[in-house]
């Protein structure tokens, strides 16, 4: 009988988080303050995030153990499942093994509730009230709506405006969670009404939207702001995922040859493949590791590393990350998830260093894949996923015309389910593909601050 699907007990979730900063040969540039220059410290972060998010921002400890609560939390969808991918290795004629791991059967639908539930209880125990966050696609703004409506804090949650005209019911999610949900760029913020006197009809970009989350998290003492990715806590977070994907690769008798994420901030990326990276750091078993990005958004390949706000009003400290310019004004591809211009400063540092392999794929491509493994799988992928599933289905070409049987994870972040407009106009032949030229790039990183070069 052929195994389709390695399920992990309760019992064997992870009891902490895998720090890759432990095994790194060198650690990234610290973040600098944007005022001086110079690095910041646990008081310059302290009216953003609770002080155990920020102890775990600057740690190097390789486990930091997960709170009973959290864990308790966790159960209701970790472990998730393993599923190797018989049907789409017939479909595509592959000698590769190839396997997923799915993130989609959260309660939020995707793999943000790792990091949603830990930031909201670490806040719950600091005296915090509120959260203000942003989001794109909305996969983010629901998680953390979620874990708020848990540990009964309120949420607002800033959405980009073209991922708020295109995904109503993400949003209408949120609002059933309990949360309270404003189109990016907004009148509600100085940073907004700012970005509307420029362009009234401005589609938004996650820079935008964490700017007025920013603004309106500073202005009270019992609020406080919650990051979807980038952030190094928030990585860690993620690796929930690669450490029980881990234990159900040896439960299938393989070990990944590569590893494919797909990347805009870095979150899910890092979840599927830090702790197989730090196994390769530490000498234990090789590997490839591939991040794949949209072409509309390539901060990996075509960004510059360098030193970068995360915002666009320039709130947020300066960290160093492959950016393409915190100005930056993506296309409005139905990938909402990937439409950042900078990417972790963890993921940014393995590319700067060799450890891993940086992609960017065009839209009509990942639809194209995303619609394939639907028919093949039975999953309908989220459109950020749809990258992975395409580089997932260039390797397995790859095997196929050089004739070798390698094992490819990756990680099947979320489903598609609140994306169905998207695939309507895949389908209608109304999307198209981005390409952005050398000059473009250039221009759109003039802006960057002259700081930390």
């Amino acid at each position: 009988m052929e195994t389709i699907k390695y399920l992990l007990s309760e019992d064997r979730l992870p009891e902490t988080w895998y720090n890759i900063a432990a095994d790194l040969p060198s650690l990234p540039p610290p973040p600098l303050h944007p005022a001086t220059g110079q690095p910041i410290g646990p008081a310059d972060l302290a009216p953003l995030f609770p002080m155990e998010l920020i102890r775990q921002e600057v740690s190097t400890e390789r486990a930091i153990p997960i709170p009973d609560e959290v864990r308790s939390i966790y159960r209701q969808w970790r472990p998730t499942p393993l599923f190797r991918a018989r049907r789409l290795e017939r479909a595509l004629d592959t000698p590769a093994r190839i396997y997923y791991k799915y993130e989609g059967v959260s309660p939020a639908g995707s793999h943000k509730p790792n990091t949603a539930v830990a930031q909201a209880y670490y806040n719950k125990q600091e005296g915090v009230r509120r959260l203000v966050t942003e989001t794109g696609a909305g996969q983010w703004g629901s998680s953390l709506a979620f874990a708020g409506a848990l540990f009964g804090l309120e949420v607002e949650v800033f959405m980009v405006k073209v991922s708020y005209e295109q995904k109503p019911y993400r949003r209408a999610l949120m609002e059933t969670y309990g949360a309270r949900v404003i189109a990016s760029p907004s009148m509600e913020t100085a940073a907004g009404r700012a970005i509307l006197a420029q362009n009234p009809e401005s589609t938004g970009s996650l820079g935008i939207a964490i700017s007025e989350a920013v603004e309106v998290a500073v202005q009270r003492d019992d609020t406080r702001y919650a990051l979807g990715s980038v952030l190094n806590h928030v990585l860690l977070h993620q690796t929930v995922i690669g450490q029980e994907a881990m234990i159900q690769m040896e439960m299938a008798g393989d070990y990944p040859d590569v590893v494919v994420g797909c990347t805009g901030g870095g979150s899910n990326f890092a979840g599927i493949a830090f702790p197989f990276i730090g196994a390769k750091l530490r000498g234990e078993r090789p590997l490839r590791v591939v991040a794949v990005e949209p072409a509309a958004c390539p901060s990996l390949t075509k960004g510059k590393y360098a030193y970068d706000y995360g915002d666009t009003a320039h709130l947020t400290p300066l960290v160093k990350m492959h950016t393409l310019g915190s100005s930056f004004i993506p296309p409005g591809i139905h990938a909402g998830g990937l439409r950042y211009h900078g990417m972790a400063p963890l993921v940014s540092h393995l590319l700067e260093i060799g450890i891993i392999e940086a992609i960017a794929i065009q839209q009509l491509e990942t639809f194209a894949a995303g619609v394939q493994f639907a028919r093949t799988e039975g999953i309908l992928p989220a459109p950020e996923a749809n990258h992975a599933i395409a580089g997932v289905i260039r390797e397995a070409l790859r095997c196929k015309e050089e004739g070798k049987s390698e094992v490819i994870l990756f990680n099947l972040c979320g489903h598609g389910h609140f994306d169905l407009q998207a695939y309507m106009d895949y389908q209608a032949g109304k999307l198209r593909d981005y390409e952005y030229s050398d000059a473009e790039v250039a221009m759109a990183l003039a802006g960057l601050p002259a700081v930390g070069a």
